[in-house]
C-alpha cells in the first residue's frame, strides 16, 4: 500500500536496557516527509515526546531527554530508540508521520504500539574463552569473558576454585585477563553474575 506505516502492536522492553519501537514506511518519490511525532499515552493523557520537522529534532518531555532518538539519514525509518527504560515508560506510543505531496496536499498516517517493561532476572552465565582456547603455552596471554543476560546493570565476580568449595576471589568485571600465563595459572575458574 502507498505510504503505510508498519510496526508491531506490542513490545516488551527490558527494564534499564535500550529498546526500539519500530516504525517505518517505504519512501515514495512524490511525497516528502514534513513532520514526525512520537506521543505517549499513560493513564488517558497523551503527550508528545519527540518531534522532527524542518527546524530539526526536539525532545519535548523532560523525563525522556537524553534517552530518546530517531535514526537520521535512513529514509523511511522513523523508529524511536529509548535508552535506560524505566518502569514508568510503559504505555501506548503513537508514531505519526505527515507528508506533503507534489500537489501540496498533506497526508498523515499513524500507528500505535503498546510497551510493557519487564524486570528480567540474570541468566546463568556462560564463560567464553579467548583465542586460541583453553590450552595455551606459558607466556601466552588470554582472557575469559563472563556472559549473562537479564536486566542491566549486571555485575560480575571471578573466582578460582570450585563453587561451594574453597575459592579465591580474583576480581570483578566481565573479563578476566592473563597477560603472561604461568603453569601456576592452570586450574578451575568460575564466574558469578548478579543483577537487582
Amino acid at each position: 500500500a502507498l505510504l503505510d506505516l508498519s510496526g508491531p502492536s506490542e513490545i516488551e522492553g527490558v527494564w534499564k536496557a535500550t529498546t526500539t519501537l519500530p516504525c517505518s514506511y517505504v519512501p515514495v518519490k512524490d511525497f516528502l516527509q514534513q513532520t514526525l511525532t512520537w506521543t505517549v499515552e499513560h493513564d488517558q493523557s497523551s503527550r508528545t515526546i519527540f518531534r522532527r520537522d524542518s527546524s530539526g529534532d526536539h525532545v519535548l518531555l523532560s523525563e525522556y531527554r537524553d534517552r530518546v532518538e530517531v535514526p537520521k539519514n535512513s529514509p523511511g525509518n522513523v523508529s524511536l530508540h529509548i535508552g535506560k527504560l524505566e518502569i514508568s515508560d510503559k504505555g501506548t506510543y503513537t508514531c505519526r508521520v505527515t507528508w506533503r505531496a507534489s500537489n501540496n496536499s498533506l497526508v498523515t498516517r499513524e500507528i500505535s504500539t503498546r510497551v510493557q517493561v519487564l524486570k528480567v532476572a540474570v541468566t546463568k552465565p556462560v564463560i567464553r574463552a579467548g583465542e586460541p582456547g583453553l590450552v595455551l603455552p606459558a607466556g601466552a596471554s588470554t582472557s575469559l569473558t563472563c556472559v549473562a543476560g537479564g536486566s542491566p546493570p549486571i555485575s560480575y565476580r571471578w573466582f578460582r576454585g570450585e563453587p561451594g568449595g574453597a575459592a579465591r576471589r580474583l576480581g570483578s568485571g566481565a573479563e578476566l585477563t592473563f597477560d603472561s600465563l604461568q603453569p601456576s595459572h592452570a586450574g578451575k575458574y568460575y564466574c558469578e553474575a548478579e543483577n537487582r
